[in-house]
Formats: structure tokens, C-alpha cells, sequence
């Protein structure tokens, strides 16, 4: 098997992050925090964060994070995040440097081992990013404007909006590729937002025209040039995963959202449009549900088309994720 190149990693990166990206169009919505923080301050009698920068030391007392919710780790670059200054400390602060969201719970195994890899590389950022940590169990609020599904779940903020987003855990490599590609798209807008160095990359020519098309928008141009790398080889595991992404996304969102409650339960095409719907809607386990409602009532040809596309829709995720393996478990109930 052939080892994937820089260039390689960072174009499948990129579709990782332009799929996510439409994947929270319309699911997240942070609107609702920043009007009740508005509401809050103009009662208070609060400046709003735009006239003001986070850094001053009115806020961090004593030490503490902006804002003061908590220790503010590594000199600044990670930070304590709440439902009380979400507004302030993610949407206030990414209007001028990019903020990763890294959403957790101390109940979270998969957390603890991506906290401090974020960290670590927050900490050698040199401010072109900040970290800002988030109990989901203390924060609801924000849990809730983000339609967490699973832990851990990283978002990229720029500028009030989310841009990017990963579940599970990722390796330092492989977080440090998607931070700089974000920098790459958002770092002219973001003061001190501007990407590191990146190492000479050996570029394959087709990756480099695919990533391009894919940057571009042409969505479908950059799909045919993965699925042509895919064909000529097979053991491209970047491409394959770049396509299989865009794949989804493009699929997904040529289907009408009503699917989902017009649906009949035996009609397996209907049923798998909904399943994509719920999927890019960020509802993993009731997209698998519904798949493996339609393996449990049907046979032969549909019983196998429908498993298929479960089996698909799970490669789209860390293997270990939790709702990949309670589907599983659901996959086999519903065969066995």
C-alpha cells in the first residue's frame, strides 16, 4: 500500500472540511447564545465584545481565563469555556483570530486522549489559533447550538461562523494538517490568523487539480478527479476517502428534507434518502436506525442494498465513534 503524500493528506483534508462544513449549514446555530448574551449585557449595562478586546485585563482576574470561568492553560492559548461567555470568549474572540472548539466530558474515554494532543498544539500555535475547552455537561446551552451527537467533536469558529468540523480522535498529524488548511482559506481575514510554514510536499499533479476544483466549489469536478485517481489506484486511501465524502455530501443534498417524515416504511429508496438527510443533518444514530429498520423487514436484493449503504455510511466515521458501534451491534441483531 502506498503512502499517502502532504498533498495527498491535504486534499482529502479538505474534503473532510468542506463536507463538514455542509453538514452544519443550517444545523448549527449559534444565533440563540449571542442574542441571549446581548440580552444579558444590555441589562447589565455591558459593552459588547466588538468594542472591546478579549485579552484586556479587566478580563482575566486573578489569573484566570478571559472572562473568568476557569485556569487559562498554556499562557493563553487554551481557554475554559462556558454557556455564560460563549458569546464572548468563541464568537467575540474568532472575529479576529480563529478559535477551535474542542466539545467534551470527563465521562468521555476518546476525550481524554485528544485534549492533550489540542493543547499541545494550541500551546505551539503562536496565537494563530486558541483552544477553547467545553463541558458539554456544564454547558448545555452551547452542547445544544452545536446538535452534539457524539464526543469528542472539534468545530473551527472564524469570524462568528463555524467552518470546519471533526468527531472522534485524530492524531497530531493529522489535526495540524486541518488547522493549517483552514488557516490557508481564513487566515487573510483573521489578524495574526496567518498559517506556519508548511514542509515541501511531493505533488502529485491530479490531487493538486482535484483539491483545486474542490476549493473552487466545483464539487462534482473534484469528485470525478478523486473517483479517477481511485480507479487507476485502488490502494489510494486519501482519495478514496475524499471521495467517499463528497460523495455523501453531494447525494445528501439532492434530496428533499421532507423524506424524512414522508417516508413509507417500506419503500428501501425513500428510507435510504431519509437516512442521508438525518446523516448530514448531524443525526448519525436515527440515520442508522432507520437503515437498519428497513435490513429488519426486508429480504434478498433490498435486505443487501440497505446493509450495504449502512456499511458505507459507517466508513464515513472514526470506527470506534460510539453510535458506529451500537449500530453495529444493531446491524447484527437485525441479520442474526
Amino acid at each position: 500500500m502506498s503512502r499517502p503524500t502532504n498533498r495527498q493528506q491535504a486534499a482529502a483534508a479538505a474534503a473532510r472540511q468542506q463536507a463538514a462544513a455542509v453538514a452544519m449549514s443550517g444545523a448549527v446555530d449559534l444565533s440563540a447564545l449571542k442574542e441571549r448574551a446581548d440580552a444579558q449585557r444590555q441589562q447589565s449595562g455591558r459593552p459588547s465584545p466588538a468594542s472591546r478586546t478579549p485579552e484586556t485585563p479587566q478580563d482575566a482576574p486573578n489569573g484566570d481565563s478571559p472572562g473568568g470561568s476557569g485556569p487559562d492553560h498554556s499562557g493563553g492559548a487554551v481557554i475554559d469555556v462556558t454557556d455564560e461567555n460563549f458569546e464572548t470568549e468563541v464568537l467575540g474572540r474568532s472575529q479576529h483570530q480563529l478559535v477551535l472548539v474542542d466539545l467534551w466530558a470527563e465521562w468521555c474515554g476518546p476525550c481524554k486522549q485528544l485534549s492533550p494532543v489540542l493543547e499541545s498544539l494550541a500551546a505551539r500555535a503562536g496565537g494563530s489559533w486558541v483552544l477553547a475547552k467545553i463541558d458539554v455537561d456544564a454547558s448545555p446551552r452551547v452542547a445544544q447550538a452545536f446538535r452534539v451527537q457524539s464526543i469528542p467533536m472539534v468545530v473551527a469558529i472564524a469570524q462568528g461562523q463555524p467552518v470546519a468540523a471533526f468527531n472522534g480522535v485524530r492524531s497530531e498529524a493529522e489535526i495540524s494538517q486541518w488547522v493549517r488548511e483552514i488557516l490557508d482559506q481564513v487566515g487573510d481575514a483573521l489578524p495574526g490568523g496567518e498559517a506556519g510554514e508548511v514542509e515541501p510536499e511531493a505533488d502529485d499533479p491530479r490531487m493538486v487539480a482535484a483539491e483545486d476544483k474542490l476549493n473552487a466549489g466545483d464539487f462534482e469536478g473534484a469528485l470525478a478527479d478523486y473517483r479517477a485517481i481511485t480507479d487507476a489506484e485502488p490502494d489510494n486511501i486519501e482519495a478514496a476517502s475524499a471521495a467517499r465524502n463528497l460523495e455523501f455530501v453531494l447525494r445528501a443534498q439532492a434530496h428533499d428534507p421532507a423524506i424524512v417524515d414522508t417516508a413509507a416504511p417500506a419503500d428501501v429508496d425513500a428510507q435510504l434518502a431519509a437516512a442521508d438527510v438525518l446523516l448530514l443533518a448531524q443525526r448519525p444514530e436515527d440515520a442508522f436506525d432507520r437503515i437498519v429498520g428497513v435490513i429488519r423487514v426486508t429480504s434478498g436484493d433490498e435486505r443487501t442494498r440497505a446493509r450495504t449503504r449502512l456499511l458505507e455510511l459507517f466508513e464515513l466515521f472514526d470506527p470506534a465513534e460510539p453510535f458506529v458501534v451500537a449500530a453495529r451491534r444493531k446491524l447484527a441483531s437485525a441479520l442474526f
